[in-house]
C-alpha cells in the first residue's frame, strides 16, 4: 500500500485488523442455530467492481461475527447473518412460492458481496427466508429477533406467523418472536419494498442507478435496498432492560443513567460504573427514571484522551436480579461558549479546533456495508493517523460498532440526519415518517460521547420547517449541539436561523464564515480536491473532483495549504471547525485522501498530520492577533534572503518589487509608499491606497496585482482587502474573498499565489518568503 508503509511495516489496514479484537464480544459466544440454505455449498460472492483489502476476508456463514450492540450487551445471542434464500418479486406480490437464489445477509442485494448484485427498483420487493433452531439452554426466557437496519419497509413472520412491520433504512428494531416458535426447526421469512428516491423517505446518498461502474452518477451513489446489518436472536427475561439513556455531567461528576425497561415498570435498576474491574461508582433507582451514578475525580474522554468506563446495569425484583446488561461510557461535555471573546464549541469546557473530514460510508464491495468489522474501523483509524479530531457522517447513519469504534479510538463525530430526496417539498407522510425515524436515531446513539453534534439538514435537500425541527432536536437531546442547517450559503438552502452553529460551504474554500452573536461559525464542507490514481478508478476515466490536482504531491502541497490558511487566517477570525471533502473517493467522486477500494493513500501522512495538529494546538494557543496601523503611511519591504533591499510599489498600475534606497528618486519613493486603511470590504482587514493616486489601491484581477480607482462595486471592495496573518519578520496578506491566497513577489511582479496552486507565480519554492512583507517606515512621508 502506497503512502503509509515504511520499512518493516506492515500496511495501516493490516494493523487495523490485527487490533480489531476489542470489544469482538467473543464471537466465541455465538451459538449455532441450524439450516443454512439449499445450495450453500455452490454460492459465491459476485465480482466486486474495486477489491478492498477485506474483500476476500468475509465469511459465507457468520460474516460481521461481532456483538452488534456494544453499548447494550449480552453474553447470550445467536447470529444469523450468513446465506438466506432469496428472491425479487413485484411490489405488490406475496410471499413467492420458491426462493430462486441465494443473499449472503447483511449485504445488500446491489452489492457484489451479497451475491445477488443487482438493480433493485420501486416495482421490486425482496424477500428472505431461513430456518433456525433455538438453543436448548434459552428455555424459559423470551427470544427477540433483532435487525440492525434494514432499507427500508420491512416486514417479519415467523413460522407464517406477521411479527412485526417496520418503516425506516436507518434504525434497529426488533421483535418478541416467543410465542410462534414451535421447539425445533423455525422458519423466519422478511420481505423489505425499497422505492429509494423515489419513495418520499429519508435516502441520503442513495439513488435507484446501475449496480456495475459507469460514467455520470456525481454526487449520488447505488441505492442499497434490504437488510444491511447484522440480524440476531437474543434470549430475556420477561422483564428486560431494553436501553441504557447515558449522560455524563461533568458539574457534579456524575453519569446520569436512564434505564429502559419492557414489562418493567415500577422495577428498580441498579448501575454500576466501573474502571479496569474497580468499581467507581453505583446507584439505584426506578426504571425509566433518571439515575445519578457518582464519578469522583472522573478521567475525561477527549480525542487525545478517549478513555471509556464500564458501565452495568441490573434489573432488581426486590433483592435478586432478574436481568443485566454491560455498556461502556465516556465522561465529557459539549457546549458553545465565548472564547478570547468568540463564540465557539467547547470540549470539557475548552475550545479546540475540530478538524476532521466529510465521511460517507460507501463501499465498492458493499455498497453500505462494510465487509468486515476491521474494514469498519479502518476508515476511522485513516482519520486518525492524518491528524483529524472529528468525522462528519454525512447523511448516513452507521452501525452502532461504527461508533464503538470512534469512541475507542478518540473522534468527535457529526451525525447527519439522512435526507429526503432533493428539489422536493417532502408530503406531510414523509415529515411524519423523518421525524419519528430521527427520533429513534438519536436514542439509538445519544450514549456515545463522540457524538457532539447533530446535523438536522443539509443544502436544502428535502428542507422544510428548519427552526422548529432544530429546537425540537435540541430538547430532545439537550447534551449535544445542533446544526440546523448545514451550507445555509449553497443550493438553495434556507437557515433556520437557530441552532449552536452557523455552517456554510465553500468549495475549494476555505472562504470566511463568521460567528455571530448566539452562534459558532463552522466550515461543515471545503476541499474536494482531485488525484484520479490510474489502477484505483471506480469507473476508469470517469472520476471528477472540485479541483483536479496534477500530482501527488501537488495534492499533498494544495491541501495543506488550505490546512494553513485556515490556520493562520480563518482560525483567528472566528472559525472554529472544518470538515474537508472527504476521507475516501466515492464512485466517481475523486476527491477522496484515499482511493474507493482503501488501497491506496493519497497524501502524505505525516505532513497532513503535522498541518492538523498545528491547526489544534494553535487553536490550544491562540497566536496574538496581527495589527497594522491604519491611517498611516507605510512601505512593505521584501523579505525574501537576497532581495530584502527591495519594496512594492505601482508603475503603469501593476505592482511590482524594485530596490528603492535613500537615492531613489521621487516618484519611485512615491510609488513605494502606501497608507493603510480598514478594510473596504471587511472592517478586520485593511486595504492599501496608493499615496500619489489618493482613492485608488491595490487589488488583485486575474490573479494580478494592480493598482486601480475604487469603482465602488462589491467586487472591487473585495478584491482590494487584505486580511493579515503572521509571517517571520513580517506579515502575510491574504486575499479577503479568497482566503489562503497571499500576495507573493515572483520576478518582480506581485501576484495573488496559492500553496499548491498551478500557476508560475504558485511555484513552491520561497512560497513563505515571498509572501511576507516587512512594514516600515515610508519612503514618502
Amino acid at each position: 500500500m502506497s503512502r503509509l508503509r515504511g520499512p518493516g511495516r506492515r500496511p495501516w489496514w493490516r494493523r487495523a485488523i490485527a487490533t480489531t479484537g476489542l470489544l469482538a464480544l467473543a464471537s466465541s459466544a455465538l451459538v449455532g442455530v441450524g439450516f443454512a440454505p439449499a445450495g450453500a455449498a455452490s454460492w459465491t460472492p459476485k465480482p466486486a467492481p474495486m477489491t478492498t483489502p477485506w474483500t476476500n476476508q468475509v465469511p459465507v456463514d457468520k460474516p460481521l461475527p461481532e456483538y452488534p450492540r456494544p453499548q447494550l450487551t449480552r453474553p447470550d445471542w445467536a447470529n444469523l447473518n450468513g446465506l438466506w434464500d432469496f428472491a425479487v418479486t413485484g411490489r405488490d406480490a406475496g410471499q413467492p412460492a420458491s426462493f430462486p437464489d441465494q443473499i449472503r445477509v447483511p449485504f445488500v442485494a446491489e452489492s457484489a458481496l451479497s451475491g445477488i448484485q443487482r438493480k433493485i427498483t420501486e416495482n421490486d420487493k425482496l424477500w428472505y427466508k431461513r430456518t433456525f433452531t433455538v438453543p436448548a439452554g434459552w428455555s424459559g426466557r423470551r427470544v427477540e429477533l433483532n435487525f440492525g437496519a434494514s432499507d427500508w419497509q420491512t416486514t417479519v413472520w415467523v413460522n407464517g406467523a406477521q411479527v412485526g412491520a417496520h418503516k425506516g433504512g436507518f434504525d434497529s428494531f426488533a421483535y418478541d418472536i416467543t410465542p410462534q416458535l414451535n421447539g425445533g426447526t423455525n422458519t423466519v421469512v422478511v420481505s423489505v419494498y425499497d422505492p429509494t428516491q423515489t419513495g418520499g423517505q429519508a435516502v441520503g446518498k442513495q439513488r435507484i442507478n446501475d449496480v456495475q461502474p459507469h460514467s455520470g452518477g456525481g454526487i449520488f451513489y447505488t441505492a442499497a435496498s434490504g437488510i444491511w446489518q447484522t440480524v440476531w436472536l437474543e434470549p430475556v427475561a420477561t422483564a428486560h432492560i431494553t436501553r441504557l439513556d447515558m449522560t455524563p455531567n461533568l458539574g457534579d461528576s456524575t453519569l446520569r443513567v436512564k434505564v429502559q425497561g419492557a414489562s418493567a415498570t415500577g422495577r428498580s435498576a441498579r448501575v454500576t460504573v466501573s474502571s479496569g474491574g474497580s468499581v467507581v461508582g453505583t446507584a439505584t433507582g426506578t426504571v425509566g427514571s433518571e439515575i445519578s451514578v457518582p464519578v469522583p475525580n472522573a478521567r475525561l474522554w477527549t480525542p487525545e484522551d478517549p478513555f471509556l468506563y464500564d458501565v452495568k446495569a441490573e434489573l432488581l425484583d426486590g433483592p435478586a436480579v432478574t436481568d443485566s446488561a454491560g455498556s461502556y461510557a465516556g465522561m465529557r461535555s459539549i457546549a458553545v461558549a465565548k472564547a478570547d471573546g468568540v463564540l465557539r464549541p467547547v470540549l470539557n469546557g475548552k475550545f479546540v479546533f475540530q478538524t476532521g473530514t466529510l465521511d460517507q460510508g460507501y463501499w465498492p464491495d458493499g455498497i453500505y456495508t462494510a465487509p468486515t468489522d476491521a474494514a469498519l474501523k479502518s476508515d476511522l483509524q485513516a482519520h486518525k493517523d492524518l491528524g483529524f479530531n472529528m468525522v462528519r457522517k454525512h447523511i448516513k447513519v452507521e452501525p452502532q460498532r461504527w461508533f464503538y469504534w470512534a469512541d475507542k479510538l478518540g473522534l468527535l463525530v457529526w451525525q447527519d440526519m439522512p435526507a429526503m430526496d432533493t428539489g422536493k417539498t417532502p408530503a406531510a407522510g414523509s415529515r411524519t415518517q423523518w421525524e419519528a425515524e430521527f427520533h429513534a436515531i438519536i436514542d439509538q446513539h445519544r450514549s456515545s460521547p463522540s457524538l457532539v453534534m447533530w446535523v438536522d439538514q443539509n443544502e436544502g435537500w428535502g428542507q422544510y420547517d428548519q427552526a422548529r425541527i432544530a429546537n425540537e432536536v435540541k430538547a430532545y437531546d439537550p447534551s449535544r449541539l445542533v446544526d440546523n442547517m448545514s451550507g445555509v450559503n449553497c443550493c438553495g438552502s434556507v437557515d433556520g436561523g437557530n441552532g449552536d452553529v452557523v455552517d456554510n460551504h465553500v468549495y475549494v474554500g476555505p472562504g470566511n464564515t463568521a460567528p455571530t452573536a448566539t452562534r459558532a461559525a463552522v466550515l461543515g464542507e471545503f476541499g474536494g480536491l482531485g488525484y484520479k490514481v490510474p489502477g484505483h478508478e471506480w469507473f476508469p476515466g470517469g472520476g471528477f473532483s472540485y479541483e483536479d490536482q496534477s500530482s501527488l504531491s501537488a495534492l499533498d502541497n494544495r491541501f495543506v495549504g488550505l490546512l494553513d490558511a485556515i490556520r493562520v487566517g480563518q482560525l483567528p477570525a472566528g472559525l472554529s471547525a472544518s470538515v474537508y471533502t472527504e476521507i475516501t473517493d466515492v464512485e466517481n467522486e475523486a476527491n477522496g485522501l484515499l482511493t474507493y477500494d482503501r488501497q491506496v493513500v493519497k497524501v502524505d501522512t505525516a505532513r497532513v498530520r503535522a498541518a492538523n495538529q498545528a491547526l489544534i494546538n494553535a487553536s490550544r494557543n491562540p497566536a496574538p492577533p496581527v495589527t497594522l496601523p491604519t491611517g498611516q503611511y507605510k512601505s512593505l519591504r521584501v523579505t525574501t534572503p537576497g532581495y530584502t533591499n527591495k519594496y512594492l510599489r505601482h508603475q503603469d498600475a501593476l505592482a511590482f518589487t524594485a530596490v528603492v534606497d535613500g537615492a531613489s528618486g521621487a516618484l519611485l519613493k512615491n510609488d513605494a509608499t502606501w497608507k493603510i486603511v480598514t478594510g473596504l470590504a471587511n472592517s478586520n482587514c485593511y486595504s492599501l491606497e496608493s499615496r500619489n493616486y489618493p482613492g485608488e489601491y491595490l487589488r488583485h484581477r486575474d490573479f494580478r496585482v494592480r493598482r486601480d480607482a475604487n469603482d465602488g462595486s462589491a467586487l472591487f471592495r473585495a478584491d482590494a482587502t487584505w486580511c493579515a496573518v503572521a509571517g517571520a519578520g513580517g506579515v502575510r496578506l491574504s486575499s479577503a474573498n479568497l482566503p489562503g491566497s497571499y500576495m507573493r513577489h515572483i520576478d518582480s511582479e506581485v501576484w495573488l499565489a496559492t500553496p499548491g496552486g498551478t500557476h508560475a507565480w504558485d511555484n513552491p519554492a520561497t512560497f513563505t518568503e515571498d509572501t511576507t512583507w516587512a512594514v516600515e517606515a515610508p519612503w514618502a512621508p
